[in-house]
């Protein structure tokens, strides 16, 4: 199963039906409205400078509107239902966004052609896209079916649970890659297709094409699970874990495969559209920082070189998305000693902060270099604020679920940032984890577009402290 092969396919035959259903559409256009308008032959208005310029725009402006939608990101396992409403959602945004752009210019003899033009370009458009799309996806289900392309899945966990949970992924149409043992003693299925133990997890993943790990251990403790979970995220792929009665992470929504009770917890609320676009004005908002927020950065390199001696930029290992170490940017606030006896939290009046660091924290302009961070893809503007694992380890100690919030990309900004603020101790981290995980519990561009706002307001009333 390759899935850029797949995403191609469903990219190249949206922009060749894209391209076909405008030149239809032109086709009653002319009709329709070109007739009138003075053109002599259909030859003279379709080689016409706008509506060629139309011809070459449009398919990729249908490109780009189903990029958004999401559409393209999970080439595999889509619904046919889903497809046909998502499909015709997309198509009838898009219509009106041409149809109010270039078609409401035509002038036609009368009122009722607008009607006629909308309608058909809607249906042209709709068919048109549809029908490739539905070919490829039951090509692809008829191909999963016959298990000429199958989801390779390792299963973590060697007992009772985890045959169980392999059987039914195997009824469902998964291949099951193998399993990995946790202990050596309660092993319920073939010892061939027992690859190891947990330390031989990195070679097996190296050597083996894996697409899903799930989690079916038979231990009931939480904290190996945890430490099973935490130890998957390095791999990328979707995790999912067996729902039970011993399950420690109630708060993820449950998604049924085939009868098998399985949590995603790679997963977040987002909508597909709603991932693009966040990552979009991610990525367009850094740019636009970084280029308009140039002179400040050299007039604060000045103030911080002359404040207290020491580099102009700090940067330190925080853990990001899916587990992955980074390294956060931010200006120097603190003398370059700060940390001689290891990691500390900041806390209000905290001799280790400079003078110029004091205002600066105060209005969240430390913080401003991290538009860098957003830019490479480490961070979000918005998200939960990213921790030391020093400190994760305390947290998780009391606060499992603190796991949960590595599903997304760290932030900038955060709830928890704007409702508590800064933390002082391992106590307060725990505290203002709530306020994270409300977030991640409500995630939408609405919510960020709120604590975006809110940000500004304690940036500008400089109640950062």
């Amino acid at each position: 199963m390759n899935k850029n092969l797949q995403r191609s396919k469903y990219i190249l035959t949206d922009l060749i039906t894209a391209a076909l259903a405008w030149l239809i559409f032109n086709l009653v256009r002319y009709y329709d409205v070109a007739v009138d308008q003075g053109f002599n032959s259909l030859h003279s208005f379709l080689l016409y400078y706008q509506v060629l310029k139309g011809q070459i725009i449009i398919p990729f402006f249908w490109l780009v509107l189903y990029y958004f939608s999401g559409y393209y990101n999970k080439p595999f396992g889509k619904s046919r239902l889903k497809e046909f409403f998502s499909t015709l959602l997309t198509v009838l945004i898009g219509v009106v966004l041409v149809f109010f752009v270039v078609v409401l210019n035509d002038l036609p003899r009368s009122f009722e052609i607008y009607y006629e033009l909308f309608f058909a370009l809607l249906g042209i458009q709709f068919f048109m896209t549809y029908i490739p799309r539905l070919i490829i996806t039951q090509n692809g289900i008829r191909k999963i079916k016959r298990r000429d392309w199958a989801l390779s899945v390792l299963i973590i966990g060697a007992g009772k649970k985890a045959a169980k949970v392999a059987k039914e992924l195997y009824d469902a149409g998964y291949e099951i890659s193998g399993f990995i043992s946790e202990d050596s003693s309660h092993i319920k299925v073939d010892h061939k297709k027992v690859f190891g133990g947990l330390d031989d997890l990195p070679e097996i993943m190296e050597k083996n094409s894996i697409h899903e790990l799930v989690i079916a251990v038979e231990s009931m403790k939480t904290e190996k699970q945890l430490d099973i979970l935490y130890s998957l995220y390095r791999y990328k792929c979707p995790i999912k874990m067996l729902v039970d009665n011993s399950n420690i992470l109630s708060r993820v929504n449950i998604k049924t495969i085939y009868g098998a009770p399985l949590i995603d917890v790679t997963d977040n609320n987002f909508s597909e559209a709603e991932k693009n676009i966040k990552l979009f004005l991610d990525k367009f908002v850094s740019i636009i920082a970084l280029i308009l927020l140039l002179p400040v950065f050299i007039y604060l390199a000045r103030r911080v070189k002359k404040d207290s001696p020491g580099p102009v930029f700090f940067k330190q290992e925080r853990i990001g998305y899916r587990g992955k170490p980074f390294m956060i940017y931010k200006i120097r606030t603190m003398y370059t000693d700060s940390e001689n006896d290891g990691p500390l939290l900041s806390a209000e009046n905290d001799p280790r902060i400079t003078p110029l660091g004091q205002i600066m924290r105060k209005y969240r302009i430390d913080e401003l270099p991290q538009f860098w961070n957003v830019l490479k893809g480490d961070m979000s503007l918005v998200g939960p604020r990213p921790e030391r694992k020093f400190y994760i380890d305390q947290i998780v100690k009391k606060a499992p679920y603190y796991y949960l919030l590595h599903n997304v990309r760290p932030g900038i900004t955060s709830l928890g940032m704007v409702k508590y603020g800064y933390a002082g101790d391992v106590e307060e981290m725990i505290e203002r984890l709530h306020y994270d995980i409300l977030y991640y519990e409500n995630m939408s561009l609405t919510l960020d577009i709120t604590i975006l706002i809110n940000t500004v307001k304690t940036v500008v009333t400089g109640k950062g402290i």
